[in-house]
């Protein structure tokens, strides 16, 4: 596979007899895939805060509850016989919801800092585990990392393009949710206690993206590698954006406030997936007709 592959041709290979492809259920990973998953990683930035915080439900119940919604998101994607953009957005927009309130969850307690305008309670529950940012992305850390060697001890394929059985998509799909929920701790990190504040911290990540970029050159580099961090850099970059868009302008941000961010962002989310679905119509039927 050529080096750029990894970023504008995860599509699916062709199957045969009853076995059931994976890879048909997952977009072509081109510069509309990295939009659409910085929109929704904004996204679930934005509305894992109006929840959490906003409508003070805490970061423990709405955890709780976004987490069923991403048990049911995938539950739907799991079941689609093949690539539907609304199913495969849709459990993505779930774990970086789910990601954003698992994230603070583990990393902040209450802490002043924390809670806003006084208050000294979020919620009912547990107001969260007080680990901080850094041990807090360790503990994720090695959790992804343990799920990538229970991937390769499994003898599966690491070639997202080449899954084509029940467990290496749930080993996909299980990466993806702690990938989200580290990504957020970075992003929180690099807007809150780096010192670079939000433009600052979405300004380093876009750099460590653009390295990136230019390492897809470099034959010596794992194309699996270079997607996978990626697919985690992405998430503090929607953390910081998002941050960037709700909160108050003497903390550096825009004061767009967290519910009027997601309801922008979720039109301009569906919207996007509404086009990847009218693009998907069309390639299936072209390749019908290229069949007869």
């Amino acid at each position: 596979m050529e080096k750029s592959e990894v970023f504008t041709d995860l599509d699916v290979a062709n199957t045969s007899g009853t076995t059931k492809s994976v890879m048909k259920k997952l977009p072509e990973v081109t510069l509309a895939f990295w939009i659409m998953k910085i929109a929704a990683t904004t996204l679930g930035e934005t509305a894992g805060d109006l929840f959490a915080q906003t409508l003070k439900l805490g970061y423990f119940l709405t955890t709780i509850a976004l987490f069923v919604i991403f048990v049911v998101t995938l539950v739907v994607q799991l079941r689609s016989s093949r690539y539907n953009p609304f199913f495969y957005w849709t459990v993505i927009l779930s774990t970086s919801m789910a990601g954003t309130t698992m994230s603070d969850f583990m990393n902040r307690d209450a802490s002043a800092k924390f809670l806003s305008n006084g208050a000294t309670k979020l919620g009912w529950g547990p107001q969260g585990l007080g680990l901080g940012y850094p041990a807090g992305a360790a503990i994720l850390i090695s959790i992804l990392l343990a799920i990538f060697l229970a991937w390769k001890l499994s003898g599966m394929t690491f070639q997202i393009r080449d899954i084509v059985t029940f467990r290496g998509e749930a080993l996909f799909w299980a990466a993806i949710l702690v990938s989200n929920t580290l990504g957020t701790s970075m992003g929180d990190f690099l807007s809150d206690s780096s010192g670079l504040g939000y433009a600052g911290g979405a300004l380093l990540v876009a750099g460590a993206l653009g390295v990136l970029l230019a390492l897809m050159k470099v034959p010596v580099v794992p194309n699996v590698l270079l997607f996978w961090i990626a697919f985690v850099l992405t998430r503090p970059l929607g953390a910081t954006a998002g941050d960037f868009l709700t909160k108050p302008v003497a903390k550096g941000g825009l004061d767009l406030g967290t519910a009027g961010s997601s309801a922008v962002l979720l039109v301009l989310l569906f919207g996007l997936m509404a086009y990847a679905h009218l693009q998907e119509r069309r390639t299936v039927t072209a390749a019908g007709h290229e069949e007869r």
